[in-house]
């Protein structure tokens, strides 16, 4: 008998383009909608719950409420008892609770679990929040003279790639423009009725420098949201033989490195890739589900600015090393071409609230192998793939899900 298998059964995403404290809303009001919606989704009853894992990771500085891995029962009196906790892995957090269901499941300790990532991040001003959510980095060690720590971080990388190998910064607008244009078609998306200029250029009033090489376009969004889903095991399947998975988890790949950016570039200073553990994260959710890149149909991947779509394109092998340009220009990563790349609209357009962003990049996976991606549909996906980053990359998590038999 082969190992165990973890399904998707269904699940919800929130509208990413909704402001929770400007609607009078808080965490109660986001979780109660994300679980009773993923409940409905997959057909299931908050009774018929085994275990609930929460991947949320600034709760307690955007909002002052901590102790999230409570909130799903103080909302619902099905899940009152129900074992559960919350995730921290900045914005792996989502993964990092899905991560814990899978083993959960796996292990046989249970047969159901409902995953929630949950964020608000519009309680602040956001030049607030963006310092708030600077704490993902090593604080005290790195960006301490830069105005916005992420974009910062991010330029950095671009900067590396520039140094071993060139790089224009027309690929990085391209990938901003491709993602805010999957949005369009995406009726969860926060951007999706943007008015974003086409096509993206250096001009200083629409589109003005953030920090080094990132202009405002390059940067994912500020935002409140969830999502949720529920998976299930092997014997519960069985059990339920009218149950329709939306998908099967495949394989899965997490490591785990230093917080500083700096320490990951100077270890990898000799290597052919700017973060070669993010490559192992990648080759080890293939291994586990027996397939290679030629067998995927389209990923999911963290862009939360340019350049960390830049840095997944040749990751996750598309191009070799450095190449990431050549996937971009051939239209490689468009709907319709050989990978594409968030169909969603990604981070950039689709938004990011951190701690959700795993557990929808999760649950868009799984709509594409069922076929229920509507409008942002790659025709005919059999497996879909996830690459979700926490910090600088310090936790990156990899999802194989594959269509049901």
């Amino acid at each position: 008998m082969g190992a165990p298998h973890v399904w998707i059964l269904g699940g919800y995403q929130s509208d990413f383009a909704r402001n929770f404290d400007r609607e009078g809303l808080g965490f109660a009001d986001l979780t109660s909608e994300v679980v009773e919606n993923a409940l409905e989704a997959a057909r299931v009853d908050a009774a018929d719950i085994d275990v609930v894992h929460v991947g949320n990771a600034f709760g307690e500085l955007f909002t002052r409420q901590g102790h999230l891995g409570a909130m799903p029962a103080t909302v619902s009196d099905g899940l009152w008892g129900t074992p559960a906790l919350r995730h921290e892995a900045a914005c792996a957090s989502g993964s990092a609770a899905a991560l814990a269901a899978i083993a959960d499941l796996r292990s046989g300790a249970y047969r159901t679990a409902l995953v929630v990532g949950i964020e608000l991040e519009k309680t602040v001003p956001g030049d607030a929040a963006t310092t708030i959510l600077g704490a993902a980095a090593w604080t005290g060690h790195e960006g301490q003279d830069a105005r916005f720590m992420w974009p910062h971080m991010f330029d950095s990388v671009a900067a590396e790639y520039d140094r071993r190998y060139g790089l224009d910064e027309t690929h990085l607008r391209a990938i901003a423009e491709l993602n805010f244009a999957n949005a369009r078609r995406n009726p969860k998306a926060q951007t999706r009725d943007w008015a974003v200029p086409t096509p993206l250029t250096d001009d200083e009033v629409q589109n003005p420098v953030i920090e080094g090489r990132l202009r405002r376009f390059d940067c994912s969004q500020i935002t409140d949201g969830g999502a949720g889903v529920v998976l299930v095991s092997d014997d519960w399947l069985r059990d339920h033989p009218g149950a329709r998975p939306l998908g099967r988890i495949d394989g899965w790949g997490h490591r785990t490195v230093g917080l500083g950016l700096r320490q990951k570039l100077d270890r990898s200073r000799d290597e052919p890739y700017v973060l070669p553990h993010v490559r192992t994260t990648v080759l080890d959710a293939f291994d586990r589900a027996r397939i290679t890149l030629d067998d995927v149909d389209g990923f999911e991947v963290h862009d939360c600015f340019t350049p960390s779509e830049y840095l997944a394109i040749d990751h996750i092998g598309l191009t070799g090393p450095g190449e990431s340009w050549k996937a971009i220009e051939n239209g490689e990563i468009d709907i319709g071409g050989r990978l594409p790349i968030n169909p969603s609209g990604g981070l950039i357009g689709g938004g990011h609230p951190v701690g959700a962003t795993g557990v929808r990049m999760l649950l868009d996976a799984a709509r594409q192998v069922s076929g229920t991606a509507g409008d942002c549909q790659v025709e005919d996906a059999k497996m879909f793939a996830i690459l979700n980053f926490g910090g600088s990359t310090a936790t990156t998590v990899s999802f194989v899900v594959g269509r049901t038999p």
